[in-house]
C-alpha cells in the first residue's frame, strides 16, 4: 500500500513534517504547528519559499527581517471567513508567538527569489462557489496562478457540504506537457466538522497501478503524487482541505478522468 496518508504525531507543536525527501517526491513541502498561547515556532526557509496560513487563531509574525504584526481572526476554520497568510521567500528565517491557540500551516516549494515577503488576504481572498449539486463546494483561493505572488506555490483552501462531493470529477495533473496538462504534486490537509467524524479521498491512476481509497480523519494529510484524486464527505460531516501544489511550471493544467469527462462537459 502506498504511504499516502499522514496522520498528525501528536497534538501540540509541530505534528506534520512532510518534505520532498519524505514524501518521495521533488517539489512540495507541508508542516503543522499547533500552538498553545505563548507557545513559539521558529524556522529557515532554506531552499524553499513558504506561505504561512493562519489556519485557526491569532499569532504574532516576523520574517524576512520584518515584524509582520498579529495575524489571524478565524478561531474556527469552519466559519470560512478568508485567511490571513503570509508569504516569505527562499533564504530568510521566520518566528511565530501564538497570542491565542492557533494553527498555522507551512506551504513550501522551491524559491528562486523571485517575489518578496507579503502578507496576502484576508483582503482580496473570496469565498467562491464551485460545481453544480451535490459537487458544489466554496473555495478560498490565497494563491492560484491568476496571483503573481509566488515562484512555484500555489496554495487554496476548499470548504465541501456534508454529503457532497469535492476535487470532482476525478481530474489528474502528473505530466509535463503544457499547456495540455501540468506536473503538480499536491497535499491535501484535511479538516472535519463535526471533528469526530470521517471522509474519503481515493488516488488512483487511469490503469489502476496505483489505486487507494482512504478514510481521512480530522487533522490528516493526503499526499497525490499522480493520477486522480476525489474526496467525498458523508452525510452529516462538512469537510476543509488546504491544498498546496507545486512542480516545474506554476500552472495549473489538468485532464479527466475518461469515465467522469462527460460530467465536466456537462457541467461546464
Amino acid at each position: 500500500m502506498a504511504d499516502l496518508l499522514r496522520k498528525p504525531f501528536g497534538k501540540r507543536g509541530k505534528v506534520h513534517d512532510i518534505t520532498p525527501s519524505s514524501a518521495g517526491w521533488r517539489y512540495v513541502g507541508f508542516g503543522l504547528y499547533h500552538l498553545k498561547a505563548g507557545d513559539n515556532a521558529t524556522e529557515v526557509t532554506g531552499e524553499t519559499e513558504v506561505i504561512l496560513v493562519m489556519v485557526e487563531g491569532k499569532a504574532r509574525l516576523t520574517g524576512a527581517g520584518q515584524d509582520w504584526g498579529e495575524l489571524g481572526d478565524r478561531m474556527d476554520v469552519f466559519e470560512k471567513t478568508a485567511p490571513h497568510c503570509l508569504y516569505l521567500p527562499n533564504g530568510c528565517d521566520w518566528r511565530a508567538e501564538a497570542v491565542t491557540d492557533c494553527v498555522i500551516a507551512v506551504c513550501a516549494a522551491p524559491g528562486k527569489g523571485g517575489h518578496g515577503p507579503r502578507r496576502i488576504g484576508p483582503e482580496g481572498i473570496t469565498l467562491t462557489e464551485r460545481g453544480k449539486g451535490n459537487n458544489t463546494r466554496y473555495i478560498n483561493n490565497i494563491a492560484m496562478e491568476d496571483a503573481d505572488f509566488c515562484d512555484s506555490l500555489l496554495v487554496t483552501e476548499v470548504f465541501t457540504p456534508a454529503g457532497h462531493w469535492s476535487s470532482y470529477p476525478s481530474h489528474r495533473h502528473d505530466e509535463d506537457d503544457f499547456p495540455r496538462i501540468t506536473y503538480l504534486e499536491e497535499t491535501y490537509y484535511h479538516r472535519l466538522n463535526p471533528a469526530d467524524g470521517f471522509g474519503i479521498q481515493r488516488v488512483y491512476t487511469d490503469d489502476r497501478q496505483l489505486d487507494e481509497t482512504m478514510a481521512v480523519s480530522d487533522g490528516d494529510v493526503v499526499l497525490v503524487p499522480r493520477g486522480h484524486h476525489p474526496c467525498g464527505a458523508p452525510y452529516g460531516f462538512e469537510m476543509y482541505y488546504l491544498n498546496v501544489m507545486a512542480g516545474p511550471l506554476r500552472k495549473w493544467r489538468f485532464v479527466p478522468a475518461p469515465e467522469v469527462e462527460w460530467i465536466m462537459e456537462r457541467d461546464a
